[in-house]
């Protein structure tokens, strides 16, 4: 099947995410398309969405200015899926604990941004991951913490405190899944995610 994956563009690893997404499919012999999101109107043809770390408040600012932000709900509400790691997270969030932010309310947490840590802070964990068979090895830089888990799943906890959750077709992740060259979480969320209303998931156990 062809699909078509959006990365969101106005800050992060754009580039490292398209290659985990590439590696994904491949894997499921999907084939995809990866475009980069910097303006509205390229959302709605989107099979599946990124939406990358970066500066958490500036990433909010411009996806509302730029329209992205309502593009970005419809597609959840869909039920396509969309990763959101790091910043990303903190966007999505119901709570991002900072008034600069204008949340997109798309995983029901609150987050608390660089809980572990500043850049010099960053560090590689082992997680085990709901969904996964073995430890996936977790880059964490600047990342938020998630303080409280309302209507979602935590799939994954460090230092006994969750990184990453599931709320419907939307995955997010404290941490950078595009920096390591396993790509099993990219696969999670949008390959083996049966809370996503997805035709490539049609025949799924």
């Amino acid at each position: 099947m062809s699909l078509t994956a959006g990365v969101v563009a106005v800050q992060g690893d754009v580039e490292e995410h398209a290659a985990a997404i590439e590696r994904a499919a491949a894997a499921r012999d999907h084939e995809v398309t990866v475009r980069e999101i910097r303006d509205s109107g390229i959302v709605p043809d989107c099979d599946l969405l990124a939406m990358p770390g970066g500066e958490s408040t500036t990433i909010s600012r411009l996806l509302h200015s730029e329209g992205i932000a309502p593009e970005i709900r419809d597609h959840v509400a869909a039920g396509k899926p969309l990763l959101a790691t790091c910043a990303g997270l903190i966007v999505a969030s119901s709570d991002a604990g900072d008034d600069r932010v204008d949340e997109l309310d798309l995983v029901d947490v609150s987050v608390e941004r660089n809980a572990f840590g500043r850049q010099k802070d960053s560090f590689e964990a082992p997680l085990e991951v709901a969904g996964l068979d073995k430890p996936y090895p977790a880059v964490f830089i600047r990342a938020p913490v998630i303080d409280v888990v309302g209507d979602a799943d935590v799939l994954a906890s460090w230092d006994d405190r969750p990184v990453a959750v599931r709320d419907g077709p939307v995955v997010g992740t404290s941490f950078h899944p595009e920096l390591t060259a396993d790509s099993r979480i990219h696969g999670l969320a949008f390959f083996d995610n049966e809370a996503a209303a997805v035709p490539w998931l049609e025949g799924r156990n």
